[in-house]
């Protein structure tokens, strides 16, 4: 009776704490082929480089049926536990802070350079992307869906669930009813993927990519050593050891490493850390590297540095300068 009762309370307890989590975020996006494919598309030069990329905003004001897509998607999800943020609610955002945005300029007059989809990610910070394409056949007078779907972590790209898939033919269903029917058998196969994507996240933490980086101004490069913690070591290998303490079970891996750079991926960062206030908030690489910087402002280092931000999943922390 009594290991039934533990039982019990261990289980209580797991469930007590699973409720307390905060669940990753979903937002539903169409994929740039069906963006491109059908028009939706805008030119972006970044680094000399022009590119094409899907237009949103065009997209959402004029295809009824995408649109109409994108809620029935999102009304499934929601249906099944996962919350989501409305694509068309951050494009509104987006526009809100374009003109502040459009307004900064660096100290030598240079200006902030993101893509389409970096400040969707950077705004909603969303975990998962639902990246959809669907396009509606015919056979005879009735119509039927061919469907893509595929679960994208917004902080490494890579791709975490997908289900693709045929709809049965009808001759008087709407487009997102066809949608609906082509995606309901796919979808819980779909949502358990994610589910084992996110346990895995919160036993094991997110994963972010993080670089160092120096100026030619830097008063010191990675290979120098330092009395730190009572030991004496290379500056590359203290940070592996402030890795080793503050990532997710110490996982993280160094893919490269010089006097002037240091590149760690596969880092597992925290979902979450407690305020000063004692409220839990939300970590990305961002707030992982300002940590880091905090540490290198300090003795023995006692040197300015700054983070650069690309996108959600991975900071740039570059020393001699701020």
């Amino acid at each position: 009776m009594k290991k039934i009762f533990l039982s019990v309370a261990a289980i209580s307890l797991s469930l007590a704490a699973l409720a307390q989590a905060k669940k990753p975020t979903i937002m539903v996006v169409p994929s740039d082929v069906y963006c491109i494919s059908n028009g939706y598309s805008q030119q972006f030069v970044a680094n000399g480089v022009e590119q094409t990329l899907p237009d949103y905003k065009k997209m959402m004001q004029n295809d009824r049926n995408m649109r109409m897509a994108i809620t029935k998607l999102a009304a499934i999800m929601a249906d099944r536990g996962f919350p989501l943020k409305d694509l068309e609610q951050e494009l509104k955002n987006l526009e809100q802070e374009a003109a502040e945005v459009a307004a900064m300029q660096g100290k030598e007059g240079g200006e902030i350079v993101e893509s389409p989809i970096d400040k969707l990610k950077r705004t909603a910070k969303a975990d998962i992307i639902m990246d959809l394409d669907f396009n509606i056949q015919k056979r005879g007078p009735q119509n039927y869906v061919n469907f893509n779907l595929r679960g994208l972590d917004a902080y490494t790209a890579k791709q975490v669930a997908g289900a693709t898939g045929s709809g049965k033919p009808s001759t008087a269903a709407a487009p997102e009813l066809l949608l609906e029917e082509a995606v309901i058998s796919y979808i819980d196969e779909f949502n358990g993927r994610l589910q084992s994507f996110f346990d895995d996240m919160f036993k094991n933490g997110r994963e972010i990519k993080l670089q160092l980086k120096r100026f030619n101004s830097a008063s010191f490069d990675f290979e120098e050593e330092f009395d730190y913690d009572g030991e004496t070591k290379e500056f590359g290998d203290i940070v592996d050891s402030w890795l080793d303490k503050n990532c997710v079970q110490g996982r993280f891996s160094r893919a490269d490493g010089s006097g002037n750079m240091l590149k760690y991926e596969q880092v597992r960062i925290p979902l979450f850390k407690e305020s000063s206030s004692g409220r839990q908030t939300a970590i990305d690489a961002r707030m992982f590297a300002n940590d880091l910087r905090a540490v290198l402002r300090k003795p023995p280092f006692s040197i300015d540095c700054k983070v650069y931000q690309r996108g959600l999943g991975e900071a740039w922390i570059i020393v001699g300068e701020k």
